[in-house]
């Protein structure tokens, strides 16, 4: 960063020799760590196209604190020449007004597919496809196919998987750049290719073309529309931004937090903090009433046996515990396509066993504590409270993801405060349940 702020300032020949020489991501990592103002510099200073080179690598928030300041010409000519993938993903977070400043400004075939674009579901393949593929006709042989190549390389995003289609853009086959270097010159493409393509449509969902993606262990997935008609691809790098993506969202719902656009702990405004965390932990300042009715309800036996409230924590959080670790794995489960709805009463039952187990070696522990801090009632209490809680937590943990999955809502919703929330309530009103039979 220290070589690339010199260079701007003193020598712009020297600086892109310096750029050339280093790998763009590098690059563009020490262009994060500039001001405003210089980021700004270095992209006016340097070619267009290795400025959007650099533009594309940077941080959804540094990018648009550029699209914010830059002039809307420049800006313009910098997000054309990004990948199609990438311009669409960062023109989408842009404010309604720079988005048709900056539209007006582009060439008439970026305008019809950014046009094209907008039509998909944000959630959509079509919303993370490229357009830079790189296509042949079945009946040119593989000399020529070579040399067709050569003259589209330096404008296609990959070069590895080229898609075979007719006249109508009809997709008929895949064939790889291995195939057509190994293969005889004078072999026609349509000898050569795989005719049996995995594809997906372009209104797939874009976690599960994601998958299907890691699953073939494919450089890129074709996309295509009902009429078989090659559309686009998503790259495994596009891939992973959408598995990331999803994790993050995943995350925060399980922590109860609310996934409106990226967060930052470090730029995000206070407020936005705020708005993102109030809604879940105010739903479940509520739900958590139900721990208080239930301790109000049984207030007798607690003034009777006072004891009662020393081990209230330990075991309402032992249920709680349990509950989030259910959850958790079936969550995660559920996510990889491990289990699926049709496979809940099976593992309902392993579940039962496990908790069972549990529930049973940590009431073996808490009613030694019980004997030594009252007597032998007491443990029992502490003993059968302890197994029914954790065995309901378990239970609580394991079957929400599978309810919510079934409503067609996020399981990722289930775990963490709200599978705790739920447990804490259910595991009050057992505790307290059990004491008042087994001590009146």
């Amino acid at each position: 960063m220290p070589q690339l702020l010199q260079l701007l300032q003193l020598d712009k020949t020297a600086l892109l020799t310096f750029i050339q020489q280093h790998h763009i991501q590098r690059i563009s990592d020490a262009t994060a760590h500039l001001n405003l103002a210089q980021q700004i510099l270095l992209l006016n200073t340097v070619p267009v196209t290795v400025a959007s080179q650099i533009f594309e690598r940077l941080s959804a928030a540094i990018q648009i604190q550029i699209a914010q300041h830059i002039r809307a010409a420049d800006l313009a000519n910098i997000v054309q020449g990004m990948h199609s993938d990438d311009r669409n993903e960062f023109y989408q977070r842009l404010a309604p007004d720079l988005k048709q400043s900056i539209l007006q400004q582009f060439d008439q075939e970026t305008q019809q597919q950014m046009a094209q674009l907008a039509t998909y579901s944000p959630q959509s393949a079509g919303a993370v496809m490229s357009s830079e593929f790189v296509t042949l006709a079945p009946d040119i042989t593989l000399e020529q196919a070579i040399d067709e190549l050569r003259q589209v390389a330096a404008d296609r995003e990959t070069l590895y998987l080229i898609y075979v289609v007719d006249h109508q853009q009809k997709l008929l086959g895949v064939i790889s750049l291995r195939q057509i270097i190994q293969a005889k010159p004078q072999r026609l493409v349509q000898e050569v290719m795989q005719q049996d393509v995995v594809s997906v449509d372009v209104d797939t969902d874009q976690e599960q073309v994601a998958k299907i993606l890691a699953h073939y262990d494919f450089l890129a997935l074709p996309i295509v529309d009902e009429q078989q008609r090659l559309l686009g691809i998503v790259t495994y790098d596009d891939a992973m931004d959408v598995i990331r993506a999803e994790t993050d969202e995943d995350f925060l719902k399980s922590s109860a937090v609310q996934n409106e656009g990226s967060l930052s702990l470090k730029d995000a405004p206070i407020f936005e903090l705020y708005k993102k965390r109030v809604f879940w932990l105010v739903i479940l300042v509520f739900g958590s009433l139900v721990s208080g009715i239930g301790i109000s309800y049984f207030e007798d036996i607690i003034a009777t046996h006072i004891v009662l409230v020393f081990f209230l924590p330990l075991l309402v959080g032992s249920g709680g515990n349990a509950g989030s670790q259910s959850a958790t794995l079936m969550v995660r489960a559920l996510a990889t396509g491990d289990v699926e709805l049709k496979d809940w009463f099976g593992l309902l039952g392993r579940e039962a066993l496990v908790a069972l187990c549990l529930g049973a070696t940590m009431a073996a522990a808490v009613s030694i504590l019980g004997y030594i801090r009252s007597d032998m009632m007491v443990a029992l209490v502490l003993a059968l409270s302890m197994l029914g809680i954790v065995l309901l937590g378990a239970l609580i943990g394991m079957s929400l993801p599978f309810i919510l999955n079934k409503l067609k809502l996020d399981p990722a919703s289930a775990s963490g405060p709200l599978v705790t929330s739920i447990c804490d309530a259910t595991g009050v009103v057992v505790y307290l349940y059990i004491a008042a039979q087994l001590l009146f």
